[in-house]
């Protein structure tokens, strides 16, 4: 992002929060860029908080926010959701890890299993570890070395599949056949060689990728709804099409649920009826707590054996996650609730179409179930080259006027989308509409013009 330091929201968000401006440059002795996860940093400054409750978080200058970020979609139960805390408190008297499995994870394997309709899994802690052992899995499943991924996807900062992240268009090359082009200095060139780069909505991008290197590939990676550029849903028909095409060409195809599983009651799998060989699901169904899953067909799980295909962790399945998991999925994340939240969230797409209409203000909407994302510029967003022609500038400052007015409209960055919580209410949703309302008053004159707004 370059810096708006000339424009007003810049000043007023500094003018609100010096002691986050404060702590920023005392980390920034210690800490790379004074954050601990790059996703983290904004200009000017992040904010640093202190507290959270509900659907509310309050940072160290002790502004309140109306949180739509919820921890990148970790937070669907809710901050500090009493069932969650509950359960937690209950399993930490019993200690924190015991270096053994607990009792308590073969009842949070059969609710997994049977939610996300999955034969095996196996839980870790990090949806980077998901990622990261379900490559090796496929790997060894197919006797094949290259995965093939979606340009702009995000599937975790591992080598394997930091590739084609966040690539210029120059750089990334054909539309239709992409260079596989470094995310991160230290990527090694045989990191490179094994990963293949399609376009996101293009089977015949994904085709023309797999003919060329036919009998090399071993699965197809990708989130079902690409969410490291905005909120991209899958066409009618792709996700259909690439199970058979994996079927065709002897491939696994790998649901990234990471985000989706906490999207829908039984993940994108379900709701768009497609089911993968393998899936990693995470985030939102331990409450905040780490924890993350590895799952699918028994006959490729079974491939998890000492001797054959590595997958350990000390923090495995550990007591505390497994009991906020059981609790979160049992008590919090219920059928019912997502379909409020799709309503609620329905609510906020609409209010952000209809108003850009009534602007004259270019730019679309995609939302489904409780998470959504709002994009500025002309043209539906499809795919990664689509969202390149976005106006990232405009929508930082409609980031930071939101701010301002105590929204955290969605996670940090344009390529990023809202979530909803069980906690978040009718009111909390109108309160978000109406600051947008005031935001959309104020950037009206350098929005570019357009008669139509799209929505997803």
């Amino acid at each position: 992002m370059a810096r708006y330091a000339a424009y007003p929201e810049t000043l007023e968000f500094e003018s609100r929060t010096q002691k986050s401006r404060d702590l920023f440059k005392k980390s920034s002795i210690l800490v790379p860029s004074g954050v601990h996860s790059n996703y983290r940093l904004i200009d000017p400054y992040p904010i640093f908080c202190v507290r959270a409750q509900g659907d509310r978080i309050w940072d160290v200058d002790s502004n309140e926010y109306i949180d739509f970020n919820m921890a990148f979609g970790t937070m669907l139960a809710g901050h500090a959701n009493p069932e969650v805390i509950s359960a937690a408190t209950e399993a930490i008297q019993h200690g924190t890890i015991f270096g053994f499995e607990p009792a308590s994870a073969p009842e949070l394997s059969s609710i997994i299993s049977s939610r996300f309709h999955l034969d095996m899994v196996r839980i870790s802690t990090t949806g980077l570890e998901g990622t990261l052992n379900a490559i090796r899995v496929a790997r060894a499943y197919t006797g094949r070395s290259k995965i093939l991924k979606f340009e702009g996807c995000y599937h975790g900062s591992h080598d394997g599949l930091l590739v084609s992240v966040k690539p210029s268009e120059a750089a990334a090359g054909d539309a239709r056949q992409p260079n596989a082009v470094p995310a991160s200095k230290g990527v090694t060139s045989g990191a490179l060689e094994d990963t293949l780069v399609a376009q996101f909505n293009d089977l015949e991008s994904v085709e023309l990728v797999m003919q060329k290197n036919e009998g090399g590939v071993a699965a197809v990676i990708l989130e079902p709804i690409a969410m490291n550029m905005g909120f991209v849903q899958p066409v009618k028909g792709f996700l259909a099409g690439l199970r058979k095409l994996c079927d065709k060409h002897g491939s696994l195809l790998i649901f990234d649920e990471v985000k989706t599983c906490g999207k829908f009651y039984h993940g994108a799998s379900g709701q768009f009826a497609v089911r993968p060989d393998l899936a990693v699901l995470g985030k939102a169904i331990a409450g905040g707590f780490p924890l993350s899953v590895l799952g699918g067909r028994k006959e490729v799980m079974e491939s998890i054996v000492p001797g054959k295909v590595s997958n350990a962790g000390t923090f495995n399945s550990n007591p505390l996650s497994v009991a906020a998991a059981i609790a979160t999925l049992t008590r919090v994340l219920k059928q019912d609730e997502f379909l409020r939240l799709s309503r609620l969230s329905g609510d906020m797409g609409r209010a952000y179409r209809d108003t850009l209409v009534d602007a004259g203000i270019a730019g679309n909407v995609s939302w489904l179930g409780p998470s959504g994302a709002l994009f500025f510029g002309r043209g539906a967003v499809r795919n990664w080259r689509d969202f390149l022609r976005c106006d990232v500038g405009l929508w930082w400052r409609y980031y930071l006027s939101m701010l301002n007015r105590g929204i955290i409209p969605c996670a940090t960055g344009p390529d990023e989308q809202w979530s909803l919580s069980v906690m978040h209410t009718e009111e909390s949703v109108q309160k978000h509409i109406e600051a947008w309302k005031g935001v959309l008053s104020r950037l009206r004159g350098d929005a570019p013009k357009m008669d139509l707004v799209e929505a997803v």
